[in-house]
């Protein structure tokens, strides 16, 4: 019972998120000018977070760093070098620092300070409403990197998979080892580093068995292969397990979890075979099924690798000042949180699922002064998947003053929607792209969904971004599904443009496609992309813009087919893309409506007009 209550509790705390100021800043937009409310949001959030002035070192509490040895580690998706990682009998400072901050927060809140010096942590910090965790400059936080050390300590005990976390795998709720990091329903919290020396390090490259596996090998095979510096997955060979490997410990028939489900659905949601019982894909499986949390296990035997910091249904949140480096998998996975701040973060991961900062469902967020050097997308939006859209759209958030490096997606909203996403504020920024030689961006401003995810998109603008060293000038196509009217392999929406809409984002990985997705009021203005010396030339990019729509021949629900709308109300203007590759095709528009070009200028010529396709 005391398991259930606890369960239960996931779902009443986000409950009121959604509708929170919904209607409210609808009204709002329709009278205010969207960059006087972007600084509305900014002034809300820039009242500081107040905390009782009494320090607790974690040495107070029997914390003792640790010696380092060097040991040949992976470092991004396809590259290998000497790293250091604690030594075999490092002290494990997982207890004291736990206890320093539970004392914290009984005795009324305050600053835990952790000092300078290299330090193992063998489990999750756990954060604890009114608790500022301090990383004083110096500060390397080493977390282990053996996947059982996030099966220990959690709230939820589930057996042989071990001791488990309330926690969300790409949108989707389920019971998961725990982040390195962690809160939930807690308020006026905050991790802040002195510096950039200050490094919480989640040691994702690092073997944790003779086989030299590490937390990224789990990611299994690529689904799509990205044309530039990302081929291959860390000690990844056919066979071994992985999150897209089937795994025998899932059910092998839905009727065994939800046996309420009708057999149509049922059919719907496993597809053909039995790749469905892979975890990435048993767990949306579940969520489709209306199978509860409880149900939703994993951990221990399974292989969805957790984020380094969760925060789930938190209030007044504060990231600042820190690096966070080589991360299991999403760096930053807020869910259900209201008035987040995340400001001057070095977020840097090179690894599979590295997203730098990933706000899910969250209401109110200001993202400023940060730097993404990233295995994926430097900023995804997010806000539920299939089902479990119970904390409603991600909105009012402000992204500005940052700069971006490698990455899927510079700005990204998606492909986790299925909530909405709304009232998103984008302005000076800089997409540097340093490593474009090698490792380069794959687009600047992206959006993913399809009729799985669904959700909308509206009131999402963006304002002065200068992209000097272009983005990836080859493409990457994307496969459609059979009986499209798009031929796979010829529309690039995963890497090689700058603005690209992908509204049939990975289509033959869902096999539910019932849900058509809204995408419109977007506003582009102030881009300005550079070219760089590709060897055949100064290009800036394959294409300039690629809007793929929601394509209808994917709907595989129930009759009649519900309408799939066009994007439409899409201005662009006062942009300069620099020289594409394909200079005879610099747009492509499918299933779109009125894009307005206002002084768009693309391999010299200016584009201005409305354009449909």
């Amino acid at each position: 019972m005391a398991r259930r209550r606890l369960l239960q509790g996931l779902s009443i705390a986000g409950l009121g998120l959604g509708l929170e100021g919904g209607l409210m800043k609808s009204a709002l937009a329709a009278t205010q000018n969207p960059w006087q409310q972007a600084d509305d949001i900014v002034a809300r959030l820039r009242q500081p977070l107040q905390f009782r002035k009494k320090d607790y070192l974690i040495t107070a509490y029997g914390a003792r760093t640790c010696n380092l040895r060097k040991v040949t580690a992976w470092i991004s998706f396809e590259e290998q070098a000497l790293t250091e990682t604690p030594d075999d009998n490092a002290p494990d400072c997982y207890a004291a620092i736990r206890t320093a901050i539970e004392t914290c927060h009984r005795e009324g809140g305050g600053r835990v300070v952790i000092p300078a010096g290299n330090w193992f942590c063998a489990g999750p910090i756990v954060l604890l409403s009114n608790v500022h965790v301090h990383l004083q400059a110096g500060a390397h936080v080493y977390f282990s990197h053996r996947p059982e050390d996030y099966a220990r300590h959690g709230e939820v005990d589930c057996g042989e998979n071990g001791r488990l976390t309330i926690s969300r795998w790409q949108s989707n709720d389920c019971l998961n080892y725990s982040p390195m990091v962690y809160a939930r329903n807690q308020d006026n919290i905050a991790l802040t580093g002195e510096d950039w020396t200050a490094v919480l390090h989640g040691q994702g490259g690092v073997a944790f068995n003779d086989a030299g596996d590490c937390w990224w090998t789990w990611k299994g095979k690529l689904k799509t292969i990205n044309a530039v510096g990302q081929n291959s997955v860390p000690n990844y060979k056919a066979g071994k397990p992985s999150e897209n490997a089937v795994n025998p410990l899932n059910a092998e028939s839905l009727t065994q979890l939800a046996p309420s489900l009708g057999e149509a659905m049922r059919q719907l949601i496993q597809g053909q075979g039995d790749k469905w019982r892979a975890d990435a894909n048993y767990l949306p499986a579940l969520s489709e099924a209306g199978v509860p949390l409880e149900k939703r296990v994993f951990g221990k035997g399974h292989f969805l690798r957790p984020p380094m910091i969760q925060l789930i249904g938190c209030r007044k949140v504060l990231l600042e000042g820190y690096e966070v480096r080589d991360t299991p998998f999403w760096q930053h996975h807020p869910v259900a949180c209201t008035d987040v701040v995340i400001r001057k973060v070095h977020a840097k991961s090179h690894g599979p699922n590295s997203d730098g900062f990933d706000p899910e469902a969250c209401n109110y967020v200001l993202v400023e002064e940060c730097t993404f050097d990233s295995g994926d997308d430097c900023i995804a939006i997010k806000a539920g998947k299939n089902r479990d859209t119970q904390y409603g759209p991600s909105q009012n958030i402000v992204i500005q003053h940052c700069t971006m490096q490698s990455g899927h997606g510079a700005v990204t909203l998606g492909s986790e929607m299925a909530g909405g996403i709304q009232h998103v504020y984008a302005r000076h920024l800089l997409f540097e792209n340093i490593h474009w030689k090698t490792n380069p961006l794959n687009t600047a401003i992206r959006l993913k969904t399809n009729l799985n995810r669904g959700g909308f998109l509206r009131h999402f603008y963006v304002q002065d971004v200068r992209i000097p060293n272009g983005v990836q000038t080859s493409p990457s196509f994307y496969t459609s599904l059979p009986g499209s009217p798009i031929q796979s392999k010829t529309v690039a929406t995963a890497a090689g443009a700058v603005v690209t809409f992908d509204c049939d984002y990975t289509p033959v990985s869902d096999n539910v496609r019932i849900r058509p997705p809204v995408v419109e009021d977007i506003h582009i203005s102030g881009i300005r992309v550079g070219n760089v010396d590709t060897g055949k030339g100064q290009y800036s990019c394959y294409q300039a813009i690629v809007i793929l729509g929601p394509v209808a021949s994917d709907y595989n629900g129930p009759a009649p087919v519900p309408p799939v709308p066009a994007v439409q109300r899409v201005t662009i203007r006062d942009c300069d893309f620099g020289t594409p590759v394909a200079s005879s095709n610099p747009v492509y528009l499918y299933n779109v409506r009125d894009l307005q070009l206002t002084d768009v200028r693309i391999g010299g010529k200016v584009l201005n007009g409305q354009f449909s396709g």
